[in-house]
């Protein structure tokens, strides 16, 4: 137990650092969203592509991780619509954002750093395989669909491309992408420039746990503790739960690649995701989920990486 609390303490002391910031005013919003950025369109993109050109491809982009990590998800996103749909009479837009806060993790912000401090170098392949998932499969299939709902038959084709424009934008799809070239290529980077991408890429860990504890800094959710309390439950438990089903249903598991899975579908839902709620009419909603995920994560992450040890997924 004390090696477990070893693992997740130093996590959320620095998740607690960013809200006592926040809290003594030595960081303001603007600031916390400046350092959110620097995680975001530098650190995390530098750490994505030091992994593609430091390692083989073949070993970077295991299909056997794309498949199950994709099942699990969709499993839970299907599961958590109809739930929404048609037992408890919500609209689609509303069963939409329901199965996007069950099914996609924080991968970035949360569930690297926690992964990192577990399996170590391992954990940027998952990150940017965890990422491939939710950006081009997730992401994509909840804002279809809830957009359908809003517009009650509007342009499908619109809605598409305004996705697809949103995915080109993403950094970290980018950094994949400059990645994948860079390692085809075979391009040797020049010494400058790869010290450079290793001190950035360093800094991703500690200052995405800073922006997380700033951002839980000041959010208040008001009645909607059963929704969120629904949302929750289905990220923490049900999604690293659907993750270890999809593996389970592959003809040959890695524990590793197991382990790196769980622990990406154990972070609460993604950051953005209070920001996609109140676009369809669930800020208090999307707020109570994450604020509840993120606090109770404490926890079921110590569960969770205590169970992966006690069935030797962790040595």
């Amino acid at each position: 137990m004390l090696e477990i609390l070893a693992i997740t303490t130093p996590i959320f002391l620095i998740i607690g650092m960013g809200y006592v910031a926040m809290l003594l005013g030595i960081v303001g919003r603007e600031q916390m969203q400046g350092i959110g950025n620097f995680v975001m369109y530098f650190a995390l993109p530098a750490l994505v592509v030091r992994a593609l050109t430091q390692n083989p491809l073949k070993e970077v982009f295991n299909l056997a991780y794309l498949l199950a990590y994709g099942l699990g998800s969709v499993i839970v996103f299907t599961s958590a619509l109809c739930l929404a749909i048609f037992i408890q009479k919500k609209n689609l837009q509303t069963g939409a954002i329901f199965a996007l806060g069950m099914s996609v993790s924080n991968s970035a912000f949360t569930g690297y750093p926690v992964a990192a401090m577990v399996l170590g170098p391992p954990a940027v392949t998952f990150l940017a395989l965890s990422m491939i998932v939710e950006n081009l499969l997730m992401i994509p299939a909840a804002l279809i669909l809830a957009e359908m709902g809003r517009q009650a038959g509007g342009s499908l084709s619109r809605t598409l491309l305004q996705t697809a424009n949103r995915m080109a934008k993403n950094p970290i799809l980018m950094a994949i992408l400059i990645g994948v070239l860079i390692a085809i290529v075979g391009l040797e980077l020049p010494s400058p420039v790869t010290r450079a991408i290793d001190m950035v890429a360093d800094a991703a860990g500690p200052a995405a746990l800073f922006v997380i504890g700033g951002t839980l800094y000041g959010l208040h959710a008001r009645g909607v503790m059963m929704d969120a309390s629904q949302i929750m439950v289905g990220k923490l438990i049900f999604h690293p739960l659907a993750i270890v089903l999809a593996f389970l249903l592959m003809p040959a598991t890695d524990p590793l690649l197991l382990a790196g899975a769980i622990l990406f579908a154990a972070a609460p839902m993604a950051s953005i995701y209070p920001l996609l709620g109140q676009r369809y009419g669930m800020a208090d909603v999307a707020v109570g989920a994450l604020m509840a995920a993120t606090l109770a994560s404490f926890v079921t992450f110590s569960v969770v990486i205590g169970l992966m040890t006690y069935f030797g997924l962790l040595t």
